[in-house]
C-alpha cells in the first residue's frame, strides 16, 4: 500500500451557528450531503455564474473545513468575509495547522475523492510528517481540470468547468450564487466549451498553445505532459472537425480528443448544436 503523500492547500474554518446554512446559500454544491459523506467538492461562483474558486468541504465537530488550492485561499477567505454581513459565523486561515493527505490507495481517515474514484482518496490530518506528493499527473490521466491553474478566476461558468460531470453543483437545492445562469445553461443545454483531455505524439505542449482546426483557433492547451494534456476548447467544433475527418493541432503537431465517458458532450440534432 502507497503511504499516503501531503500536497500544499488553503485550508478555511467556517464556525458559528450559522456556518453551514451560511456556505449552503453560496455554494454550488447542497451541503445537507456532508451528514452521510463527510466530504462535498463545491465552488463559489460570480453572479454571472463563472468559477471563482473550487474546493472540498469537509465537516467538522466545530464547524465546517474549506479545503482549496493555495493560490484561491486568500481570495475565497475575503470573499465569504464580504458576504458575511450578520451571518453568525467565524472565519479563519487554519492551513498551518493541518495537512492535506491523499493517495491512490485507502487509508485510515481518508475518503473517496468525491469528484471521481479515480483520483483516489484524500483526509485532512494534523500536521506531521507526510512526504510531499503531487496530483498532477493523476489528474490528467482521468481528464480533471485543476481549475486554481486550468483557469483563471472568473475565465470560465460553472458548466464549461465540469462542475455537474465531477458532483461539484447540485441543480435541486435552494439558491446559490450565480444559479441562475447556471440553471438557465443547464435547461437550455447551451454550455458549448469544456475542458476535454487530447493526446499526441512526443514532448508536452506549452500551457496556452491554440488549439487549431484548419486555420480557426477553437481552444488552448492547458496543463498537461508527455502525450497528453488538459485542454480548454469549443467542444462543439472540435466533435465537428472529428466527424468530418479534419484534423486538430496544436504547435503544429496533430491533436484528438479523448474525451472521457461521464464527459457530457454537446448534443448534435439536425446537424446543428
Amino acid at each position: 500500500m502507497t503511504r499516503p503523500g501531503r500536497i500544499e492547500r488553503g485550508l478555511i474554518a467556517v464556525g458559528g451557528p450559522d456556518a453551514r446554512p451560511f456556505l449552503q446559500n453560496l455554494l454550488t454544491q447542497d451541503l445537507d450531503k456532508l451528514d452521510a459523506a463527510g466530504v462535498a467538492y463545491a465552488a463559489l461562483l460570480s453572479p454571472q455564474g463563472k468559477v471563482n474558486a473550487d474546493m472540498f468541504v469537509w465537516e467538522r465537530a466545530d464547524g465546517l473545513l474549506l479545503d482549496v488550492a493555495p493560490s484561491r485561499g486568500a481570495d475565497l477567505l475575503r470573499r465569504l468575509s464580504i458576504y458575511k454581513l450578520r451571518a453568525n459565523v467565524t472565519l479563519a486561515d487554519v492551513s498551518a495547522e493541518h495537512d492535506v493527505l491523499i493517495s491512490a490507495d485507502a487509508f485510515d481517515g481518508a475518503v473517496s475523492d468525491p469528484r471521481l474514484a479515480a483520483l483516489g482518496y484524500r483526509a485532512i490530518a494534523a500536521k506531521g510528517d507526510a512526504p510531499p506528493a503531487s496530483l498532477d499527473d493523476r489528474h490528467i490521466a482521468a481528464g480533471v481540470p485543476d481549475l486554481a491553474r486550468d483557469a483563471q478566476p472568473e475565465e470560465v461558468f460553472a458548466g464549461e468547468a465540469l462542475l455537474e460531470e465531477l458532483n461539484g453543483v447540485a441543480f435541486d437545492k435552494g439558491c446559490f450564487v450565480g444559479q441562475e445562469n447556471v440553471s438557465r445553461m443547464k435547461r437550455r443545454a447551451t454550455t458549448r466549451k469544456k475542458f476535454c483531455p487530447v493526446v499526441f505524439e512526443g514532448e508536452g505542449i506549452a500551457f496556452g498553445t491554440p488549439v487549431l482546426t484548419g486555420e480557426a483557433e477553437i481552444g488552448s492547451v492547458r496543463t498537461g505532459v508527455a502525450g497528453r494534456a488538459i485542454a480548454l476548447l469549443r467542444l462543439d467544433r472540435a466533435l465537428d472537425a472529428a466527424r468530418a475527418g479534419a484534423n486538430l493541432t496544436a504547435a503544429d503537431r496533430q491533436v484528438r480528443l479523448d474525451a472521457p465517458p461521464w464527459l457530457i458532450v454537446p448534443r448534435q440534432e439536425d446537424g446543428a448544436y
